[in-house]
């Protein structure tokens, strides 16, 4: 398996449905140290990193002035929100499909090591990953692409190893861009379709089951058959133009 095709997989807001959670979590945690901001501005920026966020949210200075407070609060705040996580439907039957077709998976989680084992648990994928990665494995989480580079070392892939990300936001596919991996996207994220093509999606689906069942004609089956520049036999599923005219020149 050491040369198979690789794919990235995001858990969190990918896998399990802990976005809302997370937007909750982190109004809390800025409020705790007198920052109030709305929970809907909080969300769109979930799937960026917590290193990245509170300067996202409230600029340098509040990084610099309650940064590091406020992440472990968030942390804690996340502890009580675990149970009320769950995997989102066919999760696991999509890390089931990818490793019988051949890839070696990996899941690049930004997640704190205790959150990721918890989810790993939720998803009972202990036996269906190769490897993981969590906020320790990198000094800036997404959109950088640090944390998929991280993934596909933990493979000990060579740079330019055939790979494919996996996602749920506009983070994700940055990350995967800059990384330069073509990016599917789950809309859990609850982005648009139109921000999240323009991100650079190259294909969306509703839910994990939802891509597990058109596997074959996604990115990942092309990789898996040795030509990313393949063209899949099928439309992608949303219906539209075709994603792969210009894959080949993107990617």
């Amino acid at each position: 398996m050491t040369g198979s095709p690789i794919a990235v997989l995001d858990i969190d807001g990918t896998l399990v449905d802990s976005n809302y959670h997370h937007a909750l979590a982190w109004y809390r945690a800025l409020r705790s140290v007198g920052e109030v901001h709305p929970v809907w501005r909080l969300h769109r920026l979930i799937g960026m990193g917590g290193d990245q966020l509170v300067a996202a949210v409230g600029g340098e200075e509040l990084e610099r002035r309650a940064g590091e407070r406020a992440r472990e609060r968030q942390g804690k705040e996340v502890d009580s929100l675990l149970e009320e996580m769950a995997p989102l439907p066919g999760a696991r039957d999509l890390l089931a499909a990818v490793k019988e077709r051949g890839h070696r998976v990996v899941l690049a989680s930004s997640a704190q090591q205790r959150h990721a084992e918890v989810f790993l648990d939720k998803l009972d994928a202990r036996d269906l990953v190769d490897d993981w990665t969590t906020s320790a494995d990198v000094d800036a989480s997404k959109p950088a692409p640090d944390l998929l580079r991280a993934a596909l070392k933990k493979l000990g892939a060579p740079p330019g190893a055939p790979a494919v990300m996996v996602g749920d936001s506009v983070w994700d596919v940055e990350a995967a861009k800059r990384a330069g991996m073509p990016a599917i996207v789950v809309r859990s994220g609850g982005f648009g379709d139109d921000e999240l093509r323009e991100a650079g999606a190259v294909a969306l689906y509703d839910t994990p089951g939802d891509l597990a069942k058109s596997l074959d004609d996604t990115p990942l089956a092309c990789v898996v058959r040795g030509a990313p520049n393949a063209v899949p036999r099928t439309r992608e599923s949303t219906g539209r133009a075709p994603w792969w005219r210009n894959w080949g020149r993107r990617w």
